[in-house]
Formats: C-alpha cells, structure tokens, sequence
C-alpha cells in the first residue's frame, strides 16, 4: 500500500489578493452573517418556542440542537462538496435551504414541522462558514490568512447581534410568524448576493487559486482528516465553542431572566457583550496566530482556562450576581468564540492540498458537537433536578444544570493537550522543532543581557 500524502505544515497563495477576491470574501461574510442569524434566532425565543409548541426543558433543548447536530454531522459531507463543486455553488444552494427552514418554522404550528424546520437550517448553514474559509485559503496571501478568517467569523458573529435586538425586538412586536418569514425573506436576498456578486475568477487569481486546489494523488477521506494537526483542529474548535454557543443557542436569555432576574429585553441586549468581545479579540488573535504559527495551542488553552474560572465564579455562589460580574462572564465567553477558530487554521495549515474543505469541515465538526453534547447536558439536569411539568427554573437549579458544561470543558482540554503532542512530533519528523516556552523565555533573556 502506498504511503499516505504527506500533511503540509504550510500554504502559500497569492503575493496580493485582487479586488474580485475582497468583492467574493465581502458576499461570503453577508452569507454567513445571515447564517448566524437563522442559527441563533431560535435561542432568542426560547420561552416563546416552550409556549408555541408545549414543551418542557429537554423537548426544547433537543429541537434547538437538531440544528447544531445536523450541521455537524454533515461538515464531511460539506467539506466534500465544496473541494467538488466550488465556494460559489454551496453558498446558493445553503442559503435556499436555510431559507425554506425559517419559512416553514414561522407557518407550522406543530413539534414536527419545527423539528424539520431546524433540520432544513442545519442543512443549509453547514456548509457556509466552510466556503468562506477557502476562500480566504485560496485567494489571499497565507500570512493574511488567519487575520481573514477572524475578521469573517466576527462579522459573521454580528449576526447574534441581529438575533439579540432588532429580531428579538420583532418577535416581541410582531410575533412568531412575521419575525421568521422575514428571516426567510433575508436568506433568499442572501442566496441573491452570491449569483449577482461572485463570479468566476480571473485568470490570475484562478491560477493563484489552484495552487493547492488538486493533489498530487488522489486523497481519500480518511486520509484528509488523518494528519494529527487536523486532529488538533477538531478539539481546539470543540473547546472555544462550548460556552459561547450554550449562551447563544439556547440558556443564556432563560438564564439571565429566570435565575438572574433580568427583564427579557435586556437580557437579550446582554448577550451582546459576548459579540463585542468577540469582535475586539478576533482581530488580536488572528494576528498573533499568523506571526506565531508555534504557539497557536497556548493561546486556546489560557483562553479555555480564564472562560472556566469566570463561569465558576457565576455559578458557585448562590445568589444572583452583579451586572458587572455578568458582563465580565459574558465578555470572557466571547473571547472564546474567535479562539475556536484556530482550530480551523490548524486544519488549513497542516491539511493535505486539495482536501481542505474535508480537513477545515472535520475541525468544524468539533465546537457543534461539544455544542449539542453541552446543551443536552444542562436540559437533562435541569429537568431531573426540577418538578416534572415545570418550564421555569430557579437559580440553583441553573447552577447545578449549567455545571455539566464543565464535562465537555475537561475532554476538550485532554483532547487538545493529546492531539498537540502527536502533532509536534509529526512536525519533528518533518524538520519542524517546537522549542519549549521555558527554553524560548531563556533566550530571550540572554539575548537582553548580552
């Protein structure tokens, strides 16, 4: 049998990225700026949905992670159909699905509907935030890259924005059905954006594009998500996600208005904080990943380590917490969300050429399964620890159910900690020496002393 291809520790892409590519990333941010808020939309109206179709605590947590479970389960599948058909297809073809969900999420009146409603949007979204990846790979320099692809995922995280005050403001006006048929309104002009504003590159940039666009070889599946670095992907986006999706998909506004006693309006508006946070670290951590390619892992693990300190000390003490402390857990959350990403610039780095949609698709697997896992946790505890038939939950009932976060938190840590290990020593075997911090720190000493 033939040895596998060899995992790039490195892309390369064009000296300078053209005007059709900033024009084709610009779409690609709107498309998935409108994918955050068909995904995120549901967790605004939480209490509502519990109303709507008469269900309890787990029944919610279920229909809101068909969505994430679906999304996940097909990021393979994605990855796939974007190294085959191209960035361009997939973002029409999503946008039209997620559309149709939202449209028959605001007419059904019943469980079923709404659970294929959320099926439909997860369908749609799984493959958008892919696309736009690749399109940062292949078009813009490899050093610009990472800076990109934070700039897009915090562009795109202002979709939770849209979903915490002007939809929920909507939804709290006009009700169930307009806010979510004008969300499939939206996804339409999304799915319009694509065919009028992306077209097919020119001969520089195709050329530029097609650098890493086929392999040498043909590459199997398991052979694209094989490489340890990918691995590392995986767990580094399963960590940074668990407690920001948690908040934004479903128990953050129940939370803050039920254990916290905040009125629903600025509890949405709270959420917030997490955005803002997001959209000040993204740019910070995009930087530092691409001139500290080495160290990438540090950073996920500090952050992950902070996050875990500032949700004990919400959820330890048993009474409701200051806003100021909320903000600060909130903010902390957020940082979280652009970490994550690093995990996809461990697939594109050392992924194998002309399978990155399938590396960057199995890492985006990780922080929508740690997702589905986390959010199914809390529904189970608060149900088992609460009077059955009840839909409101005090606030150490939230603390007890929240606290289940910490199990995908700790297997996350050891995830990233295993595939950080077998990654550094495929780097070694290629040349490619991670010197310890310690050994770094003393150096640099030296060298101020000379």
């Amino acid at each position: 049998m033939p040895d596998s291809p060899a995992p790039a520790v490195a892309t390369t892409g064009p000296a300078k990225a053209s005007r059709r590519a900033w024009i084709a990333m610009g779409i690609a941010a709107f498309v998935y700026f409108m994918a955050v808020v068909h995904r995120t939309s549901f967790g605004i109206a939480g209490i509502e949905a519990s109303e709507r179709f008469g269900i309890e605590a787990t029944t919610l947590s279920v229909l809101a992670m068909v969505q994430i479970a679906v999304y996940a389960s097909m990021q393979l599948p994605a990855g796939s159909l974007i190294d085959r058909f191209g960035s361009r297809a997939v973002l029409i073809g999503g946008s039209l699905i997620m559309a149709a969900g939202q449209l028959l999420l605001a007419t059904t009146p019943a469980l079923a509907g709404a659970v294929i409603a959320r099926v439909l949007i997860g369908l749609g979204d799984a493959p958008i935030f892919i696309a736009g990846n690749q399109i940062a790979a292949k078009y813009f320099p490899a050093r610009q890259v990472p800076v990109i692809v934070q700039s897009l995922g915090l562009i795109g995280q202002l979709g939770q924005v849209a979903s915490a005050i002007p939809v929920a403001f909507l939804l709290h006006q006009q009700g169930w059905s307009a806010t979510f048929a004008t969300l499939a309104a939206l996804g339409l002009a999304a799915a319009a954006s694509v065919i009028v504003g992306i077209r097919r590159p020119p001969t520089a940039d195709a050329a530029a594009a097609s650098v890493s666009a086929v392999p040498t070889a043909r590459v199997t599946l398991r052979e694209a998500i094989r490489p340890a670095g990918v691995k590392l992907g995986f767990w580094t986006h399963w960590l940074g996600l668990i407690g920001p999706n948690t908040i934004a998909l479903l128990w953050g506004v129940p939370f803050l208005v039920q254990a916290q006693g905040l009125e629903a309006t600025t509890a949405s508006g709270l959420l917030t904080v997490m955005v803002v946070a997001n959209v000040c670290a993204g740019p910070v951590l995009g930087v530092l990943t691409g001139r500290h390619p080495l160290r990438r892992s540090w950073l996920v693990l500090a952050i992950s380590v902070v996050a875990a300190a500032t949700w004990a000390s919400v959820l330890i003490p048993s009474t409701p917490r200051p806003l100021w402390q909320l903000v600060l857990w909130l903010a902390v959350t957020g940082v979280s969300g652009p970490a994550s990403l690093i995990g996809l610039d461990f697939a594109r780095t050392h992924g194998i050429a002309g399978r990155g949609g399938a590396a960057t698709g199995f890492a985006n697997i990780g922080g929508f399964a740690a997702t589905v896992v986390a959010v199914l946790l809390v529904g189970v505890a608060l149900q088992a620890v609460s009077p059955a038939g009840v839909s409101e939950y005090t606030l150490d009932e939230y603390r007890i159910g929240l606290s289940t976060t910490a199990l995908p938190w700790a297997v996350g840590i050891v995830g990233v900690l295993w595939a950080r290990r077998r990654t550094r020593a495929e780097m070694a075997a290629a040349g490619v020496i991670v010197p310890p911090i310690r050994e770094v720190l003393a150096r640099r000493r030296a060298a101020r002393r000379r």
